[in-house]
């Protein structure tokens, strides 16, 4: 829950919108996953004579195992040798067999980036002429498929582990002590811990096949084990079992002597003593993602870890607080429900934490994207935008939260005089009880019946003070409409941190932004001004030759397509059928289908091809010589 806004913080929120975007028309080079930025020979290329590597440049370093890179030929069979290596700064190259013949070939990778993700893709490249190739569906499954879901789940319920371990105990602590004597807030915490020591396990079990062979059957693999083990994510994970064995202590005191200490100045030195310590701890645990994930590598690491390690702070503080508050509302006894003054503590709690992930909200989204294009332009900008309106949609509820929590505080006193009327009602009916029972007493000093019906009346008389209590509890209208916030917040909350969780999945968006120039880059050079030249080979009789396909403009909007087939020598050639088709896979448009009239030998045209807009498109030409005979090519253009 948070304040509402006054102009003093109202100007805060303009100066920080200023320097984000100050940060972000400034931006310099950064990454999060690795990408393909470059490659040797480059995609869709056709070379005169085979290659005797093949080399490909990430956006980052990555890590290898003697699989990771594989070149296969057009019948699908591996022709590299020996194991990649790393030849220069972020280039890596795998040597290849002597005397390769003609064809596409298809180079696959499978690496794990700095910052622990599995990174896949594939490629092709011709020698001669291109031809029709085989490529095994596996190469593409790391990082993917049920074990990929399977990891992804068990980040996000560590994630829930963590946010609810150190926000309960850090609303226990600092607002609400006598929570720690309530059973539900206990089972809460503990849940919390249970909930991040088997993820952290489930994890490190699925560590290796999720970036290697992306294969169930792997899971206990001990081998694979053994490698994680040896990696910097392996040892984060390792590092995170040992700091949840420390929490347990400290769970076991917080719960135990000290919920049971009398308020008095050793309490009090008990409760800065578990401060230090939980803060030791639940920073501990979020460097455990921090020095094994997206802070760890690119721009400015040494500013960016800590700064995550207080973001992810920031969060637990707030969302697991308020989850503990929920609990509280809903579950604390009747005899013990939480009090205004708890509820006003952890607004201020709250909006402090608001404060802190604004800032280094600003700071990670200036670090990952780099630029305000990539907040529509790339998957980790999308999901970014929606984090915002999230945690604005959050601040928004929280506000009305607060209002509640002022009504909370204007009811206690006639809360208190109430109940004191009911006590002091039942008071005097429990006298007028207990002097019948001693009537009876003396009546009757040895009748066991008489000593069974004041058990009776004892619990009787429990109860309606239980249900007195809670009748004046739930009576508050100020603390129902509480309940109902806080539930709508813990709700949201719950998207939000899935949303986080896929955050730290994606690729950043100035990292992605990167490879595209740096792939539109490459096709500039072999497509200037929607200019292609593509080799084809049918694999029939008099099968070879080469298309030439021009766009003019090449801009988005209507453009006009000439296509030319020759033979080798040269002279025009009339192929039966010739087919164009146009995609943009970046924002999944396509493919869209050209239809060309023949104008005459060799020469096809039309008018009026529409390209919705710019970007770096793939051109698709299937070429017809026979009727059995067909082969499809394909090289990207840049349309302006």
């Amino acid at each position: 829950m948070t304040r509402t806004i006054t102009p003093r913080l109202r100007n805060l929120l303009l100066l920080l919108l200023a320097v984000t975007g100050t940060l972000l028309a400034g931006a310099g080079p950064a990454s999060a996953h690795a990408a393909l930025t470059g490659s040797d020979p480059a995609q869709g290329v056709v070379v005169a004579q085979p290659p005797a590597r093949v080399s490909l440049t990430f956006s980052e370093k990555v890590a290898m195992n003697e699989g990771s890179l594989r070149v296969l030929d057009p019948k699908g069979r591996p022709v590299q040798t020996g194991a990649p290596a790393n030849v220069r700064g972020t280039t890596y190259a795998v040597n290849l067999e002597s005397g390769l013949g003609q064809g596409t070939y298809t180079v696959t990778y499978q690496v794990v980036s700095a910052d622990s993700h599995p990174v896949a893709g594939a490629y092709t490249f011709s020698v001669g002429a291109p031809s029709k190739t085989v490529v095994p569906d596996a190469a593409t499954a790391v990082g993917g498929g049920i074990v990929g879901g399977l990891y992804a789940f068990g980040r996000y319920v560590s994630y829930a582990g963590f946010i609810v371990l150190a926000g309960g105990t850090a609303f226990v602590l600092v607002c609400w002590r006598r929570g720690a004597g309530v059973r539900a807030l206990q089972r809460l915490v503990v849940g919390g811990w249970l909930a991040l020591t088997a993820a952290t396990l489930w994890l490190l079990l699925l560590r290796g096949s999720y970036t290697t062979t992306g294969k169930l059957a792997d899971v206990f693999d001990l081998g694979l084990l053994g490698q994680v083990l040896q990696t910097k994510p392996g040892a984060a994970l390792v590092s995170r079992l040992l700091l949840l064995a420390a929490a347990a202590l400290f769970i076991a005191v917080l719960f135990g002597s000290y919920q049971r200490r009398e308020e008095g100045a050793e309490k009090r030195d008990l409760t800065f003593g578990l401060g230090i310590g939980g803060v030791v701890v639940a920073a501990g645990l979020a460097t455990s993602w921090a020095v094994s994930e997206h802070a760890s590598v690119g721009l400015q690491p040494g500013i960016a870890m800590p700064v995550d390690v207080v973001h992810l702070l920031a969060v637990a503080a707030w969302l697991g607080g308020l989850t503990a508050l929920l609990v509280a509302l809903y579950r604390a006894p009747a005899g013990m429900p939480v009090e205004a003054a708890a509820v006003r503590r952890f607004s201020r709690l709250a909006f402090g934490s608001v404060l802190v992930l604004v800032v280094t909200g600003v700071y990670q989204s200036w670090r990952q994207l780099g630029s305000w294009s990539a907040f529509t332009g790339t998957r980790y900008g999308q999901l970014l935008l929606a984090k915002i309106a999230l945690v604005a949609l959050m601040v928004g509820i929280a506000s009305a939260s607060r209002r509640w929590t002022g009504r909370l505080t204007d009811r206690a006193a006639g809360g208190a005089a109430a109940e004191e009327a009911e006590t002091e009602k039942e008071s005097v009916a429990a006298s007028t009880a207990a002097g019948q029972d001693a009537n009876v007493a003396e009546d009757h000093p040895a009748d066991p019946g008489d000593a069974r019906r004041a058990a009776q009346l004892a619990r009787q008389r429990a109860a309606m003070d239980t249900a007195r209590r809670k009748r004046l509890r739930d009576g508050d209208t100020g603390r129902h409409g509480l309940r109902r916030s806080v539930l709508a917040e813990a709700a949201v909350a719950v998207v939000l941190l899935a949303v986080t969780t896929a955050l730290t999945q994606t690729e950043s968006g100035r990292t992605e932004q990167e490879a595209r120039a740096a792939t539109s880059a490459g096709t500039a050079t072999t497509a200037p001004n929607g200019s292609l030249t593509l080799p084809f080979d049918t694999g029939g009789a008099d099968g070879k030759g080469v298309v030439s396909l021009d766009l003019d403009p090449a801009r988005a909007g209507t453009n006009q397509l000439h296509l030319f087939v020759r033979k080798p020598d040269g002279r025009p050639f009339d192929v039966p059928e010739v087919k164009v088709a146009l995609t943009l896979e970046a924002k999944k448009i396509g493919p869209l289908a050209v239809t060309a009239e023949h104008i005459t030998t060799g020469h096809w045209s039309a008018d009026s091809v529409q390209i919705p807009m710019a970007g770096d498109w793939k051109v698709a030409v299937t070429v017809r010589t026979s009727d059995i005979d067909e082969v499809t090519v394909s090289k990207n253009a840049q349309i302006g």
